[in-house]
């Protein structure tokens, strides 16, 4: 039996890997303390004898906690708020110091197990790494255009600490990690009040309610449905060979925000009105993958169209609410 560490378990994307783990025989090791994760998210997952949950802020000394365990094998770090979106409770504009924490500290700590138990380690980074862009699509070798004193650095530059803390690891004691660079993740299982856009617009759209669009909703995005992402992680994490290396993971169809909000409205036949509001500070006006690397070295394509897409997870969407 393999054993496998999946911080940040209940999550939205921590959650749909979870279930993967399970489904290839795995122990599966569920930490999460719950500030964005869900227990709803476990339900399915808590029937299955290798499945086990603990409640636990990996920011917090992690102890004796996999001293129960016969052995590491792998480390997912998957854990942080997510959401830039300022108006929801669950954003990391609402969580600045535990966003900060998870990336540093709790990456920190995850990276001292696996480095006791010689485990693989792959530390989730974001897109978010990149800033508001000045080239597009952004490759693994452009080093980004953050502010580092802005509103969105706590997230931002917390991402790119966690990837200077994984590489240091790499690079002094020879730990095998793996870094994926995650682009716009949507689908099941997540939030209705997490303030990202698909879901989001969403929410509004099966309530009838106004579609907020933020600035002219030309900025683009790139959404990756949620099975495809799970398919990069998995494999990364599994394939030999590929320790220190940088990883975009995303679907590179790139779409504007407006033409987004007029999809979800198409497709859910809602009589919602299409708003504007101001433009958040250091929103970033390009996103868009460029997946070569995943190409090559995982053979890396996304399988599902953003429309199969968005019907899934709105169904989803209509069964929750």
């Amino acid at each position: 039996m393999r054993y496998v560490v999946v911080a940040g378990g209940a999550g939205f994307i921590g959650s749909h890997l979870c279930e993967r783990l399970l489904s290839m025989g795995l122990f599966v090791i569920c930490v999460d303390n719950l500030i964005t994760g869900r227990n709803e998210n476990l339900e399915a997952l808590q029937k299955n004898k290798n499945f086990v949950f603990i409640n636990h802020d990996i920011s917090s000394p992690l102890g004796s906690l996999f001293n129960q365990f016969e052995s590491i094998d792998y480390i997912f770090h998957m854990a942080s708020p997510a959401s830039p979106n300022e108006k929801s409770e669950k954003s990391y504009m609402s969580y600045p110091i535990e966003t900060m924490l998870v990336n540093s500290v709790g990456t920190y700590n995850l990276l001292n197990v696996a480095k006791f138990r010689k485990s693989r380690f792959l530390y989730a980074s974001t897109s978010e790494v990149y800033g508001d862009p000045t080239v597009s699509p952004q490759p693994e070798s452009y080093f980004g255009n953050v502010n580092s004193a802005g509103p969105r650095a706590v997230y931002d530059e917390g991402k790119r600490f966690g990837e200077a803390m994984t590489m240091a690891y790499y690079r002094k004691f020879g730990l095998d990690v793996r870094i994926p660079r995650i682009f716009n993740t949507y689908g099941e299982n997540m939030r209705e009040d997490d303030g990202r856009v698909v879901s989001n617009f969403i929410v509004q759209a099966i309530k009838n309610e106004p579609i907020t669009v933020f600035g002219d909703g030309s900025q683009t995005r790139s959404f990756c449905y949620v099975s495809d992402l799970v398919d990069g992680l998995v494999d990364f994490m599994m394939k030999e060979n590929l320790s220190g290396e940088i990883i975009n993971l995303g679907n590179p169809a790139e779409y504007t925000v407006a033409d987004i909000a007029d999809k979800i409205k198409e497709l859910t036949g809602s009589s919602s009105e299409i708003i504007h509001e101001s433009l958040p500070v250091d929103d970033p006006k390009q996103r868009k993958p460029d997946i070569a690397k995943a190409e090559r070295l995982l053979e890396f394509s996304p399988k599902i169209e953003i429309e199969e897409g968005f019907k899934k997870t709105i169904d989803y969407f209509r069964k929750t609410l």
